[in-house]
């Protein structure tokens, strides 16, 4: 009997390998989404390796990405948006408010970046979606358009649900009977304080945001030595 039992588990050890496998690739995925979004031959041998799902995922999370990083060999310390980059003088001042930080191009792509790595970009992809919703004027395209921000987020079993409470989500629901582009405001302020509470100071204590503000500090110090 014990050892019946013993190749029992013995055999689900190849299936744990496997499964352990692609999580580490996943995981790998995910980070480089990060640090950069490669497409070289070494990325593209990894990725033949993963389940059709794991690669559904990764290019939904390269996609999401890019709309607003807008190039694909992005990194935080060379964050670019058109021909611009971050200044120092606006890197400090996302340190002053999550507002601010939301409120400026490349702070936004710089706190989506981080979310991606830590796994929660669920709730800055509902935030942007709240923001697009509201300043929706086709009355005839707020019912389809609440719809699937409702599916994508707030109903149970979401692909990308987010975490709010079930006051909240109730409350959501019903405004579905009639929307208005104030439909999700409940839920997005919900959303926009997990953030500030929880992800916005970790955002600022990271190494990759500590690591910006130095090398745009040190560029400020050459060019000023330069003058």
């Amino acid at each position: 009997m014990m050892s019946r039992r013993l190749e029992d588990k013995s055999s689900l050890l190849p299936h744990c390998r496997h499964t352990l496998l692609i999580s580490v690739q996943l995981l790998h995925i995910y980070l480089s989404c990060y640090r950069s979004l490669p497409s070289t031959a070494t990325m593209c041998k990894g990725l033949a390796l993963l389940p059709t799902t794991c690669l559904e995922r990764a290019k939904e999370l390269k996609a999401k990405l890019g709309r607003f990083l807008q190039k694909p060999d992005w990194s935080l310390a060379s964050c670019k948006i058109g021909k611009t980059r971050p200044t120092l003088e606006q890197c400090m001042r996302w340190k002053e408010s999550f507002e601010k930080l939301l409120s400026n191009k490349h702070g936004l792509m710089a706190f989506t970046a981080f979310l991606v790595s830590e796994f929660s970009e669920e709730n800055i992809a509902f935030y942007v979606a709240c923001e697009d919703f509201r300043s929706t004027k086709s009355a005839a395209k707020l019912s389809a358009k609440a719809q699937r921000i409702y599916d994508e987020f707030i109903c149970t079993d979401a692909p990308r649900e987010v975490n709010i409470d079930h006051e909240t989500r109730d409350i959501t629901r019903a405004n579905l009977k009639d929307p208005s582009t104030s439909c999700f405001d409940m839920a997005q302020h919900r959303i926009y304080l997990l953030m500030a509470k929880d992800c916005y100071p970790r955002f600022l204590r990271s190494p990759a945001y500590k690591d910006l503000i130095s090398q745009l500090r040190a560029k400020c110090t050459s060019i000023s030595k330069k003058a």
